[in-house]
């Protein structure tokens, strides 16, 4: 009968705990290198998820370096000496940046995205890249060019995606904190399927880019994942704040995300959205544990009650499609357009550039008001409630071999990302959203559940995430697979 191994005390150490031992002095940054890279070497083959791996005699000099900036008592931040692996869709100076694209497989990036040079700045050592699905289409990561991450819980199932190299390097404890990034779901859904936190920010809550267009996309923004949401909001204070180089990114103090996150929450009330009144399909036992997890929000001091949206789904999925279309259509435009290319990119991405193809300007005016009016009524809806809570998928982690679900509870999917519908009205919103875990199935599969707030309204969720995890903590209460060995 497998038994859960014992885990490298610095290993199993929360990021805000290692961080905390790190300026303390009482773990070096090399020691902690060292135990990482012996956690990965025996872990990180069962899943893939950390690819692009960096030479460990390089990663223990910088870890030295590190040590001797705090022995000179320099302290560059909250990720002082913490292993981190940016996902391979966010640039990164020095390392290949594949987008697990054959057509990017080796290009070495010259400079690093903003996020990516705050996590440096405040002391990151990037050991390699996380996983993704190729150009982050799509809620499964696999790819051509390093093959399939599986899931901790299960390596015969998927981790989810786009960001499922980095949940399931987190939740296998590979990595202390995680980053991501998020259109449909890739901050939420792999938080689900990996049993961890994944935090979708408000709109222009991290600034993105640097970029060719930073006017038009404002519907992937990059986010923190992490195991507890200690962790997830001490991550989101180095993302966050303002960047020249992103025009709408806000303006607040990103400190207010590293204060202790304890809040009453008595009265807070909790609209419930379930599956949208039967427009989504649900895997059943998906609501289930969901149900369950709103009793812990009750436990919490929440008042949880059943809410209608006052939008029709099917409008909302078109306004979804059209703004996919024209944001993934247009920065990939060419790479489609050249045969050369074309040949090597997933049918999905060749779909999104033909669906943009085919639009109208005026057709593109008119999905814009569509979104306004939807955010409009999101701004009403929070009056009547202080979040809303949704499931964060529609099925539960699905067989790493398979593109992506056809059909749930019998009704077909008509696109290789329908299946994740739930997530896409919070995007479309803008909102901050987290998913937290609430369960397994009966095979031992995670699900998560999405707490939605109000736009900006990021502190709130976190500590209603917050909140949540003092009554019902998954993520400590069922390690996963990845980390059984065999008994004697």
């Amino acid at each position: 009968m497998p038994t859960a191994a014992p885990l490298n005390e610095i290993v199993a150490l929360p990021a805000h705990a290692l961080s905390d031992a790190i300026r303390a002095r009482r773990v070096s940054c090399r020691e902690v290198m060292q135990a990482y890279l012996a956690h990965i070497d025996r872990v990180n083959p069962k899943l893939n998820a950390i690819v692009a791996r960096r030479d460990s005699d390089e990663l223990l000099r910088e870890a030295g370096e590190r040590d001797a900036q705090l022995a000179a008592g320099r302290w560059l931040g909250w990720l002082h000496g913490m292993p981190q692996a940016p996902k391979d869709l966010t640039a990164v100076r020095g390392m290949v940046t594949s987008m697990g694209s054959l057509v990017y497989k080796d290009q070495v990036t010259a400079h690093d995205s903003i996020m990516v040079e705050r996590m440096r700045a405040a002391g990151a050592i990037f050991i390699g890249r996380s996983n993704v699905p190729e150009f982050g289409l799509g809620s499964h990561t696999y790819n051509k060019v390093y093959g399939a991450t599986g899931n901790p819980y299960d390596a015969a199932k998927t981790a989810g995606g786009s960001s499922g190299g980095a949940a399931a390097a987190l939740a296998a404890r590979m990595l202390p904190v995680a980053d991501g990034s998020d259109f449909g779901g890739s901050l939420r859904n792999p938080a689900a399927f990996c049993n961890v936190y994944g935090m979708r920010p408000s709109a222009g809550r991290v600034p993105p880019g640097p970029a060719p267009e930073v006017f038009l996309k404002q519907l992937s923004y990059e986010g923190p994942m992490g195991r507890t949401p200690r962790d997830v909001a001490l991550m989101l204070s180095v993302m966050a704040g303002h960047d020249p180089r992103a025009p709408l990114s806000l303006t607040d103090d990103p400190a207010q995300f590293a204060q202790p996150l304890d809040a009453d929450l008595a009265g807070k009330r909790v609209g419930w959205l379930g599956d949208w009144g039967g427009y989504l399909p649900m895997e059943p036992g998906i609501l289930d544990l969901c149900a369950q997890a709103l009793g812990d929000l009750e436990t919490a001091g929440c008042r949880v009650a059943d809410y209608q949206v006052p939008f029709a789904g099917d409008r909302l999925w078109r306004i979804w499609l059209a703004h996919r279309h024209l944001m993934v259509g247009g920065q990939f435009h060419a790479l489609v357009q050249n045969p050369e290319t074309r040949k090597l990119v997933k049918p999905a991405l060749i779909w999104e550039v033909e669906g943009l193809d085919g639009m109208t300007a005026r057709q593109v005016y008119q999905a814009t008001e569509e979104r306004s009016a939807w955010y409009q009524t999101v701004l009403r809806m929070f009056q009547d409630v202080d979040y809303l809570a949704v499931p964060s998928a529609q099925v539960f982690p699905f067989d790493v071999e398979l593109d992506w679900p056809k059909e749930i509870a019998g009704r077909p999917m008509d696109t290789y990302h329908r299946w994740m519908e739930t997530v896409t009205p919070w995007t479309l919103a803008g909102c901050p959203v987290i998913s937290v875990p609430v369960g397994f199935n009966a095979a031992g599969l995670p699900m998560g559940m999405q707490l939605v707030g109000p736009p900006r309204g990021d502190l709130a969720v976190l500590q209603l995430a917050h909140a949540y995890e003092q009554a019902r903590d998954w993520v400590q209460d069922r390690p996963p697979e990845a980390l059984w060995t065999a008994a004697a």
